[in-house]
């Protein structure tokens, strides 16, 4: 691997810095666009709408979130109509999440709000850089959580 072990920590300290700097800001941002639906919420909204269509413990598994804290948001999302629960037509036992009509048009305004905003902060970006960063993200997040769980602030 290049670079001296040194040089190494220090950038995983910068990246450790600026990630955090990004959740905070992402967090920030999630509260302006729609006060009472938080970051959380909104991941798991825009990942039921992605889907189709999911069970709370796809949520819980794909997120690795514990099923507490997937419970007590999609309460939320439930509790402002966001999200409806339905039957699996296969199998009647179980809950399958759709977001409601409403739920499509807030999640449809926020990520038109959210859009904006990265390209305004990405507007001097090359197409390469772009590209390039946005390879990053998904070689980082395949890489799994090495901490484990996470659990999110609600």
């Amino acid at each position: 691997m290049p670079g001296t072990p040194g040089e190494r920590e220090e950038s995983l300290d910068v990246i450790q810095r600026e990630l955090t700097a990004f959740a905070r800001r992402a967090r920030a941002a999630a509260a302006r666009l729609h006060p009472e639906l938080p970051l959380v919420s909104y991941t798991l909204l825009a990942h039921i709408d992605d889907r189709h269509g999911c069970r709370a413990t796809d949520l819980a598994a794909h997120y690795m979130l514990d099923k507490s804290t997937v419970s007590r948001q999609l309460g939320t999302l439930e509790k402002l109509g966001l999200v409806e629960r339905h039957p699996d037509p296969d199998d009647h036992r179980i809950q399958v999440l759709h977001p409601t009509e409403a739920g499509t048009q807030a999640l449809a305004s926020t990520q038109a709000s959210r859009r904006a905003a990265y390209q305004e902060r990405l507007a001097e970006w090359t197409a390469e850089d772009l590209a390039s960063f946005a390879t990053y993200l998904l070689r980082y997040n395949s890489a799994g959580d090495p901490a484990g769980p996470q659990q999110p602030a609600d």
